[in-house]
């Protein structure tokens, strides 16, 4: 699933792309227009259609992020980024990874299960007050169980079974424990346009419910590993 934020960003960039290659109609004549007058007309759909209600901003939505911007100028070109760009991108987000306070990866699955299975928050009639979900069902499947689940991201059942993980805070499980941390955390660290949300970079979950998120995928008394 796209982010809000991509998926504003590229009806912008998409009206803006037709905008750019309007045609004269009294002329027959097709005309292109500079950059410089593509961000203002952008900038003006931006004022116009959009405004902040409740904890939702136009600011937030509309960050001024290279890698947003790459990636959407990538789908609305229709062309995947080139290599020298997405390893560059991933670069920038690599660095933005926050590891947890004392090393604590691993939290609580049943809350993890609960948040993966929640898809409130971000919206104007939301509080920022209260915790937003992890909506993680929406786009993968999470346990054998379920009858309704997103199709997007693959399924994580038997995550941390399948990868071998059977103690999550044992020594050689740390490199699968810090891969699904930094996937949680930052998506793009590691696929420069993955659609998956940046959900601990963008402030959607917080530190500890990353930590439970993991511990949904790897610990195997999780449903995830059942």
């Amino acid at each position: 699933m796209k982010s809000p934020t991509s998926v504003f960003a590229l009806s912008i960039l998409a009206a803006v792309a037709v905008a750019g290659c309007a045609t004269d109609i009294g002329s027959g004549s097709t005309s292109s227009q500079s950059s410089a007058e593509l961000d203002a007309l952008t900038q003006k759909i931006v004022g116009e259609s959009f405004h902040d209600k409740g904890i939702v901003k136009v600011s937030k939505v509309f960050a001024d992020d290279e890698t947003i911007r790459a990636c959407n100028a990538a789908d609305v070109s229709g062309r995947p980024l080139d290599a020298e760009t997405a390893k560059r991108i991933e670069a920038l987000n690599m660095k933005t990874i926050k590891w947890p306070a004392g090393g604590k990866f691993i939290g609580d699955w049943k809350a993890g299960e609960a948040l993966a299975q929640s898809g409130r928050g971000m919206t104007w009639t939301d509080s920022d007050k209260v915790p937003n979900g992890g909506n993680c069902y929406n786009c993968h499947q999470i346990d054998k169980k379920e009858i309704s689940f997103g199709t997007i991201g693959p399924s994580l059942y038997n995550y941390g079974k399948l990868r071998g993980v059977k103690d999550p805070n044992a020594p050689e499980s740390k490199a699968m424990v810090e891969y699904t941390w930094g996937k949680i955390w930052n998506s793009k660290a590691y696929n420069a346009c993955s659609n998956m949300p940046r959900a601990g970079h963008m402030g959607i979950l917080t530190e500890k419910q990353v930590a439970d998120i993991v511990a949904l995928l790897l610990d195997p008394r999780s449903p995830v590993n059942q």
